[in-house]
């Protein structure tokens, strides 16, 4: 194998762990949720390692400030406000702001 398509699969099995790992920490949330926060901690640990970007679907379960895996409604609060959506963890009381835009909507108002 050369050495290139060997970085290539390194980084795309990467990618696979994180997603087995963001799946296996979703099925223990219920039992034990520091086995899920420890499972999202070992999925951003190999991204970090191999240098593989966390999509962004799996980011945004994630609280940036403790690193706690984020159920809506069980581990953190929704809610939308004028343009985004606010993530507020339970835990540690961090807010994540996301934007959208509404199909029909104008800003040059």
């Amino acid at each position: 194998m050369r050495r290139k398509d060997k970085k290539v699969w390194i980084k795309d099995m990467a990618a696979q762990r994180m997603v087995r790992l963001f799946d296996l920490a979703d099925e223990s949330f219920d039992e034990d949720p520091g086995l899920s926060k420890r499972y999202v901690f070992l999925a951003r640990r190999i991204g970090m390692r191999h240098r593989v970007r966390m999509p962004s679907h799996l980011k945004r379960r994630i609280c940036k400030c403790c690193g706690a895996y984020l159920i809506h409604g069980a581990s953190c609060r929704v809610r939308v406000r004028s343009g985004r959506v606010v993530t507020t963890c339970m835990e540690c009381g961090h807010s994540k702001r996301i934007p959208y835009h509404t199909a029909g909507s104008n800003t040059l108002d």
